[in-house]
């Protein structure tokens, strides 16, 4: 039997402003999806998804499932046509948007399939195969999510606009950071808020130029403030990050509720992450005990959903 593990992901810094070609921070966090493939008579593959779950997610995404499985399959040089194969999924990685789970699964099934039989590929063709993977989900992803789950630790991303492959670099921290994310329970359509973006954008390009130009400054001191585990630093980052989507008009009131109702319990920084007018919020606390008060305060202000994690090695 072969196993194999993809880490989790959540977007830091970058959000709508990764789109224009500025630097995002993606983290891979420790919450992983574990597969474990092993031969059968049958031929082609089936599916056991023990993994935990966001109710009904698992159902909406199961078209996509089976053609992400199949793009990981056929990348990785297995041919089905007279063997099968039986995959599980398990882990303490939720399935929810916004976490990397269908990266993850790609990236887990990969390994899997690598260890099964004895491919032989590094961690970098491991990558390739999760791309693969990861355009039955989205059709043309970034291929941040993937690499984030890959590796672990932090991915500095810079998005080619003229077409090209985009700029990533890899980065460990010395020690684990901790970070709540939490969901509005409220849904928005990706396309949809970006178009809505790019059209304050093309209506007032200076207005939105001065924003992007602060953003710039801020996510390279981020990344150093990172680097040098200044949490403090960070947190305050993230909060001023946050009103920068403010103004790109992405936050909405229970954002905006839940990210002061973070820092109210001792988060030192809290931010939309994702796509926004809805989905998630992070937030970045000094230790294990400080994250639970701030979890335990999402709770009880009414997030459906509310994850505990680390990032950073």
């Amino acid at each position: 039997m072969g196993e194999g593990i993809g880490f989790g992901k959540s977007i830091l810094f970058g959000e709508h402003f990764v789109v224009y070609g500025l630097p995002a921070l993606a983290a891979g966090i420790s919450s992983k999806t574990v597969a474990y493939v092993s031969r059968s008579k049958d031929l082609g593959w089936r599916l056991d998804d023990r993994r935990p779950e966001v109710p009904g997610y698992k159902a909406k995404k199961r078209d996509e499932q089976v053609v992400s499985i199949n793009n990981v399959i056929q990348a990785a040089g297995i041919d089905l046509s007279d063997m099968g194969i039986f995959i599980e999924y398990e882990g303490d990685l939720v399935g929810a948007s916004g976490f990397g789970a269908s990266a993850a699964s790609c990236v887990s099934l990969a390994r899997a399939l690598n260890e099964e039989f004895r491919l032989g590929y590094d961690d970098d063709k491991i990558n390739e195969i999760a791309f693969e993977g990861e355009k039955g989900y989205h059709g043309t992803p970034s291929g941040i999510d993937n690499t984030a789950s890959t590796f672990g630790g932090l991915i500095w991303y810079i998005r080619d606009l003229e077409g090209g492959p985009p700029t990533f670099e890899k980065m460990k921290l010395e020690d684990s950071i901790h970070l709540t994310v939490a969901s509005t329970g409220l849904t928005a359509s990706t396309t949809e808020v970006v178009m809505a973006v790019r059209t304050m954008k093309e209506e007032d390009p200076k207005w939105f130029d001065e924003i992007a130009s602060e953003y710039h400054e801020l996510v390279h001191e981020a990344r150093d403030a990172l680097l040098r585990l200044d949490i403090d630093r960070v947190g305050a980052l993230m909060n001023r990050n946050h009103e920068l989507l403010q103004k790109l008009t992405v936050s909405c009131k229970e954002l905006d509720e839940m990210v002061e109702t973070a820092r109210n319990s001792g988060a030192i920084g809290s931010k939309v992450t994702g796509t926004g007018r809805g989905g998630n919020m992070i937030s970045v606390t000094s230790d294990a005990e400080t994250q639970k008060q701030v979890s335990d305060a999402l709770e009880e202000w009414g997030s459906p959903f509310v994850y505990n994690t680390t990032f950073g090695l």
